[in-house]
């Protein structure tokens, strides 16, 4: 799905995503990735929800969120909650979608100015 064009000094926005592939900011990527308003990080590891695990948090965590949502592929697929507990103790909303919902909703919340972090798994 395409979304309008975002201006890249504003932020990082979702572009566009289908299947395999998002575009953030005009510039493709085909693996699992973090990303917030002023930040993007293209490594993170995990590639299916199955892989998640509560390591592959702390990189958001490092963000200091005040949500956080996770997208699970094609499919809304929710990780054991073991997984995401350390964000609950800290009191950080985590919300699992799958990533059609999730890129939609990043968009919009951080074009309303809400300090939330995306985390969307592609399979490699």
């Amino acid at each position: 799905m395409k979304f309008a064009e975002a201006d890249p000094n504003e932020g990082y926005f979702i572009s566009s995503y289908d299947e395999n592939t998002l575009q953030v900011n005009g510039k493709n990527f085909n693996s699992s990735l973090i990303i917030a308003s002023k930040q993007l990080k293209t490594d993170w590891s995990p590639r299916s929800i199955e892989t998640l695990k509560a390591d592959d948090f702390t990189a958001i965590i490092q963000l200091k969120p005040e949500l956080v949502i996770i997208g699970t592929g094609n499919k809304l697929t929710f990780p054991p909650v073991e997984t995401y507990a350390e964000l609950i103790k800290l009191g950080v909303g985590v919300e699992f979608m799958d990533t059609g919902a999730a890129c939609r909703t990043y968009n919009i919340l951080t074009g309303e100015g809400r300090h939330v972090v995306c985390g969307l798994i592609l399979s490699a």
